[in-house]
């Protein structure tokens, strides 16, 4: 009986990460670390998932998810402050570790280890790992810094690779030479985004500044209407262009500096110390992992706009983007449907280490007092509260080397789609 056999690029691609076996076992560490961040309210808490209480079924953890989320008030009285470990239940399912991350055990503090004698009620309570300076619980502190720290690094690399991929792509493939505009929409244009930018973001920087102290969702807000500022005064300023482009001087074709202008952007970024740009926002608004993830996001681009850009300098002289341009199709349409995706090889590559290059930024930042407090159990907090607390040291090499080796490869998979032109 004959097997079929897929040829497809993608399938080669495949079984080649597949033979790559740090490659292939890193990514599987991913994958548990990923369902770890996930579920860690349901491996280590101090409330049951389900429990009986008095004649009814309760759900401690999915209630805290409901006022956490939604701002409402599930809990009585009595039940809201109450320790689930002595209170009288007819049953309950527990997780693993009954203890939450910010949970302080006075019994079994400062630094209790996990095979030293411990003050607790039952082996169920006893804390694996051990507890750091302030009695909190290591296993418990590492499971739900784990999310913290994918977090950070997920949302600050996709920060850094839309931008990075965008302002790439546009260098890359338009230069200085393809992308024309008319004197009149180039230069009412330049004036309307100067007086948008004066009036949405100069005039309100206070109110940027008050709304970032006071959380992200105030600051997404803000951030929000000084863009409709800057949109609003763009538009007003792009109206007479309109009736200039009809004068001799204003139809004139002008070839914009797209290559240039953004070549001289990446390289003022790359002077940029981000650690003390870091410090600089910290003294402005209180320490919060938005503040991290949005700096190191805005702040890590240039290595993914210079790896696309040099990547759709060489794809743009192809013979199948001369064709699309033959048959007649927009430049953003070939430019984002036919040249950027084979340009990604070494971009996926950029990216997975800009994901462990976060993870560790960030717990850098967290021993100092700016990224994750103590409360939230950050990866990078246990070194200042428990210098001895080296597991979540090697938990924190253990993510970063296991996107490391996970990414390396991935040009593979991008390699395979090339080969079809």
């Amino acid at each position: 009986m004959s097997v079929a056999i897929s040829y497809s690029p993608r399938a080669r691609a495949w079984e080649a990460f597949r033979k790559n076996r740090p490659a292939y076992f890193s990514l599987w560490v991913v994958v548990v670390l990923a369902v770890i961040a996930l579920l860690a309210d349901f491996l280590a808490y101090n409330k049951p998932i389900v429990a009986s209480y008095q004649g009814k079924v309760i759900w401690p953890v999915f209630r805290d998810y409901g006022e956490s989320w939604l701002g409402t008030k599930l809990w009585e009285p009595e039940l809201r402050k109450a320790d689930w470990r002595t209170l009288a239940v007819d049953w309950a399912v527990w997780p693993p570790v009954r203890y939450a991350p910010e949970e302080l055990d006075l019994r079994n503090a400062p630094a209790v280890g996990p095979f030293d004698e411990q003050i607790i009620h039952s082996s169920a309570e006893r804390h694996f790992l051990g507890t750091d300076n302030l009695g909190r619980d290591l296993l418990s502190g590492l499971i739900h810094g784990t999310r913290i720290s994918l977090t950070v690094g997920l949302v600050s690399v996709g920060i850094s690779a839309l931008i990075g991929i965008l302002l790439g792509a546009l260098a890359g493939y338009f230069g200085d030479t393809t992308l024309q505009v008319s004197r009149a929409t180039l230069w009412t244009g330049l004036i309307g985004i100067l007086a948008g930018l004066y009036y949405g973001f100069y005039l309100r920087r206070y109110a940027l500044a008050e709304a970032l102290g006071e959380g992200i969702l105030p600051f997404l807000g803000s951030f929000l209407l000084s863009l409709l500022w800057l949109a609003a005064i763009v538009g007003l300023f792009w109206l007479p262009s309109r009736l200039l482009k009809k004068t001799i001087w204003g139809k004139k074709r002008l070839a914009l500096w797209v290559d240039l202008s953004i070549s001289r952007l990446i390289e003022i970024m790359l002077s940029l110390p981000t650690t003390l740009l870091i410090f600089t926002v910290a003294a402005i608004a209180k320490p919060s992992l938005f503040l991290v993830m949005a700096v190191i996001g805005l702040t890590s681009w240039t290595g993914i706009a210079r790896f696309t850009r040099g990547e759709m300098l060489k794809v743009r002289s192809l013979d199948y983007i001369q064709a699309a341009r033959a048959l007649g199709y927009s430049d953003l349409r070939i430019m984002f449907l036919h040249a950027l995706p084979n340009s990604l090889a070494p971009v996926l590559v950029s990216i997975a280490f800009g994901i462990a290059s976060a993870i560790l930024v960030e717990s850098g930042l967290s021993f100092l007092g700016i990224g994750g407090t103590a409360y939230h159990g950050d990866l990078g907090v246990s070194s200042f509260l428990c210098p001895k607390c080296y597991r979540r040291l090697v938990a924190r090499s253990l993510s970063g080397l296991s996107y490391i080796h996970g990414g390396d490869p991935l040009q593979h998979l991008r390699g395979g789609h090339t080969r079809r032109y």
